[in-house]
């Protein structure tokens, strides 16, 4: 038998989180998005050096801060640019299950342009998720119509005159 180039239960792409108190952050990725634990692997002093949750279909890695090696939390650098996404079934139930768990909206759940019911949240670890449900199948040409209508009906910010 031959070993497969990509495990199976992965996908190409797994995101891998750098997280300050990476042990409370299973337990509240476990409350918000329904995660279930695969495994935990410990370093002698007890912080979390590898542990995999499963969310939905994908793996999602995530390990303590270790700043001698360069690991970083968004806590430790001021932030993160990264959002991680989540399309499941249920989207409005899903969201508040994060806030109640501790997450911060940052865009609340709307239907939006692109065919998804969507959201935005941070986590009280620094990191962004957006979750949605797919709830429209629509062509491109649909899309960018749905969309010059949606920035049209945005109020515009005012230009700043330099001084």
């Amino acid at each position: 038998m031959s070993v497969k180039a990509i495990p199976d239960g992965y996908h190409t792409i797994t995101p891998a989180l750098t997280i300050r108190d990476a042990a409370r952050a299973i337990e509240f990725y476990k409350q918000a998005f329904d995660a279930q634990e695969r495994g935990v692997m410990k370093s002698p002093d007890g912080k979390v050096m590898h542990a995999e949750l499963m969310i939905g279909d994908s793996i999602i890695m995530l390990a303590d801060e270790f700043p001698a090696y360069g690991a970083l939390s968004p806590q430790s650098i001021g932030g993160s640019s990264t959002t991680l996404h989540i399309y499941l079934d249920g989207v409005d139930a899903a969201f508040d299950r994060a806030v109640k768990a501790g997450a911060e909206v940052e865009m609340p759940v709307m239907d939006q342009f692109w065919g998804d019911r969507y959201g935005k949240l941070k986590d009280p670890f620094g990191h962004h998720w957006s979750i949605a449900t797919h709830t429209k199948d629509m062509s491109a040409d649909e899309i960018k119509r749905n969309m010059d209508d949606a920035m049209a009906k945005m109020a515009k910010p005012e230009l700043q005159k330099s001084a």
